[in-house]
């Protein structure tokens, strides 16, 4: 891709759980993280809250409680920055669910999995904000009835949200770049295989270590110390092409 057409490219950048870890925030994944206290089934599966919801709202008022300890980092900074700059069509796919891409800045924002700061009523499927706990006292703001309340939280068997517009820009992207993501989970890792079998010319992933081979190029290490260059190196692109016009 040459400088003058960089200026006005089209851009999906996917972030997962390592750009949120170095915020302070736990990861399902890690070895440290929240699956080692719990099963997948018991929290994060419709059956498990049909099961016990107590049990799965108790799960996800820690995390929402968490969110207040917790502040972006320079990667969410950043990624923010290049939003502002960009030219082209921008989207950025967060498979997290926190609120710290919104908190650095972002916009054009999908959350694919849901949200923390968000409730979804089991009867009709509304969506509301939502900053507190959510227990028994917890009174539905379409149905005005307690116990319908759950996690917007995309679980195991559940469709991530917004697919048909991810794969639009998916299809129509020139530059793909993917964050602090393992690769393992579908169908987020089939993400740089769709934009590179479109219209995608350069594909680049930062994580600790390489988890693919269908990128083009790598930045390999703390989400804090790389996705800052990974960018500021887009930035340069896009300064010498301002330049040249």
């Amino acid at each position: 891709m040459t400088n003058s057409d960089i200026n006005k490219a089209n851009i999906v950048i996917l972030t997962g759980a390592g750009i949120s870890a170095e915020s302070g925030l736990q990861t399902f994944r890690a070895s440290d993280g929240l699956w080692n206290n719990y099963r997948v089934d018991e929290v994060a599966t419709p059956e498990a809250f049909a099961l016990d919801p107590e049990l799965v709202n108790s799960f996800y008022n820690v995390r929402r409680q968490e969110l207040q300890t917790v502040a972006p980092n320079a990667a969410h900074i950043a990624l923010a920055e290049l939003e502002q700059k960009w030219s082209g069509e921008f989207l950025l796919v967060t498979q997290n669910v926190d609120n710290l891409h919104e908190r650095a800045g972002s916009k054009n924002l999908i959350h694919m999995h849901g949200s923390l700061k968000e409730v979804k009523c089991i009867n009709t499927d509304q969506v509301f904000d939502w900053e507190g706990d959510i227990n028994d006292e917890s009174k539905c703001m379409c149905c005005n009835d307690f116990g319908t309340l759950r996690p917007n939280i995309v679980w195991f068997g559940e469709i991530p949200y917004e697919m048909e517009k991810i794969e639009r820009h998916l299809d129509s992207a020139d530059i793909f770049v993917s964050i602090g993501t393992s690769g393992n989970v579908y169908p987020a890792a089939a993400f740089v295989d769709i934009a590179k079998e479109n219209n995608c010319t350069f594909s680049v992933e930062s994580n600790l270590a390489q988890t693919s081979d269908s990128f083009d190029s790598g930045y390999y290490g703390p989400a804090t110390e790389q996705v800052p260059i990974l960018l500021n190196d887009l930035f340069n692109q896009i300064n010498c092409a301002n330049d040249n016009m």
